[in-house]
């Protein structure tokens, strides 16, 4: 008995050093995993800038404003650390390298650019909560259908709806809004709700069908990033620009919503029409009207939206909200003649003013649902995109600390090779590398935070006006139309399983050199219209960037 025990126990006895042995390890791979290197290796990249790199004629906050971008790039492009999270850490490195004092880095996190998106985001979140982007967009498609069954315009009326959703909220919660709908509606059809997996034994006429589905699914992902191209309201990266544009240069115009929209409507207008024809030729083929007429035509598209029901007063209310919103959006400064309603307040309202007010109104009036109801509470607003407020914040503190620091010296004399170049060559280079940039960073707001501030350098070397480089550098970072994590669109749309990579190539290659043609053509044209491209800049700002005309 006592030799069985003593043999049992030494067979128990490794049980816990073996234990231990296995947490160690899975400790280890803990502490060493690729996040955690990445976590560090941005403060050590800042560590050796600062100590090692050394610049002519330039300030020592230079410098440190050149290993803080390393520090905050490297964890944006890794994502070592939550991208909101990365997007507060100005607010601590700023002050603790003397860039700027903490009062004046918090500044860039709200002013009327952000006051512009935390209304448009409420009013976005409202829209939503009421299905009225639902409604809209079986009318639309009701609208479109066209009797007998017409593929190519059914198609343009689901991504004519996304396009003009897309163009008073964010691209990508107009993406997720108008996805279901859109699958929704591809549900009817035999290969609506198959994979990529099933799809290898089918006959021409599920063929044609499942080359729709394709269609339909890429014409609202990329139908998104086109709306949200053409307002202020439509995509971060366009209130980037607005944000450095008036932390470049104050004494300027400040690019205005309407102002913007008369140049940026038609380009993407070229584009839109650029995707229908694409998206007809490759995936609307002969012979498809009569297979997509068996399952669906306006009867199914009617008995839908039947069941929505008339439309409620907390539905007619907010839309009556958003109209009014669009109008003081269009009307606050329209021209030089005509001031518009902003010149009552002696400038001092912009479009983040009555962006908020509107939004405010929506906690005001009643929805008539249920006794002491409102439209909208604070719950409702509980989805609301700080990452992407956030996000913004961050550029507007880089874009002045790059400028404060002197570091906006520094990279104008770095690029002084480039006076000489011609705009019609720089323009496409512009936009193709902000495109091909976001393509891989995954995020068209970090690409145009990175790019702008280069670009307004550039555009100074080659005495030409800042906008006619940071406007091709902007829109380009949106032209990602190649890979599935390109955008979080792409991936709403990829995820699907009606698209592949070589569809969004196929598709998204001749959409973004049809995109950077339009835009490399407009911008010369159109633009000094719009922004007076073709006129100096004020003393002011001329002075301060040592123009030199």
């Amino acid at each position: 008995m006592n030799g069985d025990e003593t043999s049992n126990n030494d067979q128990k006895t490794p049980l816990l050093p073996m234990h231990r042995s296995q947490s160690m390890n899975s400790f280890f791979q803990s502490i060493f995993s690729l996040k955690n290197l990445f976590t560090l290796l941005g403060p050590l990249l800042c560590t050796i800038i600062c100590l090692f790199v050394k610049m002519d004629n330039a300030p020592a906050t230079s410098t440190n404003m050149l290993g803080i971008l390393a520090w905050i790039f490297t964890w944006w492009l890794a994502e070592a650390v939550p991208m909101p999270i990365t997007s507060m850490s100005p607010l601590f490195l700023f002050p603790l390298f003397g860039i700027s004092s903490a009062d004046d880095v918090a500044h860039s996190y709200m002013d009327d650019v952000i006051a512009l998106v935390l209304g448009s985001f409420i009013l976005a979140l409202a829209v939503e909560h009421y299905n009225i982007h639902r409604r809209l967009a079986l009318n639309i498609t009701l609208l479109f259908c066209g009797d007998p069954m017409n593929p190519p315009f059914l198609l343009l009326g689901i991504c004519a709806t996304t396009f003009f959703v897309s163009m008073w909220m964010h691209n990508v919660a107009a993406t997720v809004m108008m996805m279901p709908v859109a699958t929704g509606i591809l549900s009817r059809l035999p290969s609506g709700g198959s994979s990529r997996g099933h799809r290898n034994q089918q006959s021409n006429s599920d063929d044609l069908v499942t080359k729709f589905c394709k269609a339909v699914v890429l014409g609202v992902i990329y139908s998104a990033s086109i709306g949200g191209m053409s307002t202020l309201t439509g995509t971060g990266v366009n209130l980037i620009l607005v944000g450095m544009w008036k932390s470049y240069f104050p004494q300027e115009k400040p690019l205005s919503f309407n102002t913007w929209f008369f140049f940026a409507f038609p380009l993407a207008l070229v584009i839109f029409l650029a995707l229908w024809g694409t998206l007809c030729l490759l995936y609307c083929r002969k012979g498809s009207s009569t297979s997509l007429s068996a399952y669906l035509d306006k009867a199914h598209l009617k008995r839908e939206l039947d069941l929505l029901g008339p439309m409620a007063f907390a539905e007619k209310m907010i839309l009556t909200v958003f109209s009014i919103l669009i109008v003081l959006w269009m009307t606050r400064s329209i021209t030089e003649d005509i001031p518009g309603w902003g010149s009552l307040f002696g400038g001092r309202a912009g479009d983040g003013t009555v962006s908020v007010m509107m939004a405010t109104l929506l906690f005001i009036i009643p929805s008539k649902k249920q006794p002491g109801e409102k439209l909208m509470d604070w719950n409702k607003c509980k989805k609301l995109p700080w990452n992407i407020i956030l996000l913004l914040g961050a550029g507007f503190a880089i874009a002045d600390g790059v400028r404060s620091s002197g570091l906006a010296d520094v990279l104008s004399r770095a690029l002084d090779f480039l006076e000489n170049a011609p705009y019609l060559a720089i323009a496409p280079a512009v936009c193709l590398i902000s495109g091909t940039l976001t393509e891989f960073i995954t995020s068209n707001n970090a690409t145009a935070t990175i790019m702008v501030p280069l670009l307004i350098e550039i555009a100074k070397n080659m005495r030409i006006h800042p906008l006619l480089l940071m406007i091709p550098g902007a829109i380009g970072a949106q032209f990602a139309f190649l890979l599935p994590t390109s955008t979080p669109s792409n991936v709403v749309g990829f995820a699907t399983g009606h698209i592949d990579i070589r569809d969004m190539i196929q598709t998204g290659l001749p959409l973004k050199v049809a995109g950077i043609a339009a835009l490399s053509l407009l911008m010369p044209t159109l633009g000094p219209i719009v922004f007076g491209t073709d006129k100096p800049l004020n003393n002011v700002s001329r002075n301060y960037l040592h123009w030199c005309g």
